[in-house]
């Protein structure tokens, strides 16, 4: 078999590379080991479209993050994915937290977020009564987002274009063959049949498993792969009725932004996510931390004392930094980094990839055939 483009993953980055490598009128197959679209990372998270504030001036994290965002809200709008630009307060709930707060409005303006709005805590408990703070960072262009149909979305579009996906199926290898791909795999649709197939360009989107696609390249250095780790971050469902109409997050905690009160589009109100360090992709809920939470959540929100919470689902993020370091930022590897033409492998994708995948689709269309794709976006 015969493609133009190898895509493999159909988490939400995979899936909007696909749509992008597919504009040309190309060839492009997605490899998904799994039995659908998006089952892990793209699934498994809060659903927030991020407004682009937390992360170092100019780093990929940052541009993407704050270009992708208007690009998903615009798409969501056009195509009709349930998507609400809510809002975000983040609180300092101690005199000895303003310091912090104020850095992150400064981060904020660095990178191109320029509608945040400095709240004393009259001003901001006047938008949210039951919130407890000295001052809050409202964040206007916050919003929530339905995933699963954001997915539906960019798979119906790139196979409008002419893509195919493959489910149940691994990549076993990938060797260069002159100027084309050959990328073995195993598995299939039907279970157990191993193929081959030529393409001149591979997007590796894997997520999890990129890693594990990038040592079966024949010849590419190992030394080039990031080491992996795993931060796992459970979420706890609330009862009752939301009292909030926007997002509320306290300042952030080391491998993640600490735990946060997120709305859903149906009205819904969850707790997360914490971080746990794991070892595997288990995805049991971790039980039994209804209390932790609870003490989490406290300082902002009095109220949750009196609601009952429980236990709801959780998802891992693939890092490529570990307890301790500072967060990394995304490592989109082209051939300016391993010198090997047509190829891309993505490693650490982890929030705010879901707001910013369609400019990373676009990134990293570019990277892999910068002649066809270099006036993308």
């Amino acid at each position: 078999m015969d493609v133009d483009a190898v895509v493999i993953g159909a988490g939400v980055i995979g899936l909007a590379v696909a749509g992008v490598l597919a504009e040309p009128g190309r060839d492009v197959l997605v490899i998904e080991a799994e039995k659908a679209i998006g089952l892990h990372t793209s699934s498994r998270n809060s659903e927030v479209i991020h407004a682009g504030l937390y992360y170092p001036e100019a780093s990929l994290k940052a541009r993407l993050c704050v270009t992708g965002r208007e690009l998903l809200y615009d798409f969501c709008r056009e195509r009709g994915v349930p998507a609400r630009r809510l809002g975000k307060l983040i609180l300092a709930t101690e005199e000895k937290q303003l310091a912090r707060l104020s850095a992150m409005r400064e981060q904020g303006r660095k990178n191109g977020v320029d509608d945040l709005v400095w709240l004393d805590r009259a001003a901001a408990r006047a938008l949210e009564p039951e919130i407890e703070c000295v001052a809050a960072l409202l964040s206007p262009s916050t919003g929530i987002i339905d995933s699963a149909a954001l997915m539906l979305a960019l798979q119906g579009e790139a196979e409008a274009k002419g893509a195919q996906i493959i489910f149940r199926t691994r990549v076993s290898s990938i060797a260069r063959r002159g100027e084309e791909f050959e990328v073995r795999t195993s598995g299939g649709e039907t279970g157990g049949e191993s193929g081959a197939v030529a393409c001149r360009v591979v997007a590796n989107c894997a997520g999890h498993g990129a890693h594990a696609i990038a040592r079966h390249i024949e010849g590419y250095p190992a030394a080039l792969i990031p080491p992996r780790f795993l931060a796992k971050g459970n979420y706890y469902s609330v009862s009752g009725r939301a009292p909030f109409s926007r997002l509320i997050y306290p300042l952030p905690v080391e491998g993640g932004l600490g735990v946060h009160v997120t709305l859903d589009l149906v009205g819904g109100m969850k707790l997360g996510p914490d971080v746990h360090w794991v070892e595997d992709l288990n995805y049991a809920p971790i039980a039994g931390q209804e209390e932790v939470f609870r003490a989490a959540v406290l300082p902002f929100w009095p109220g949750v004392a009196e609601r009952d919470i429980a236990s709801s689902y959780c998802g891992i993020r693939p890092k490529i930094s570990g307890p301790g370091a500072e967060n990394a930022d995304f490592r989109i590897d082209g051939p300016d980094i391993h010198g090997v033409s047509g190829l891309v492998n993505c490693f650490g994708i982890e929030s705010p990839g879901l707001t910013a995948s369609l400019a990373l689709a676009r990134l990293i269309a570019q990277m892999a055939s910068p002649h066809e794709y270099r006036n993308v976006g």
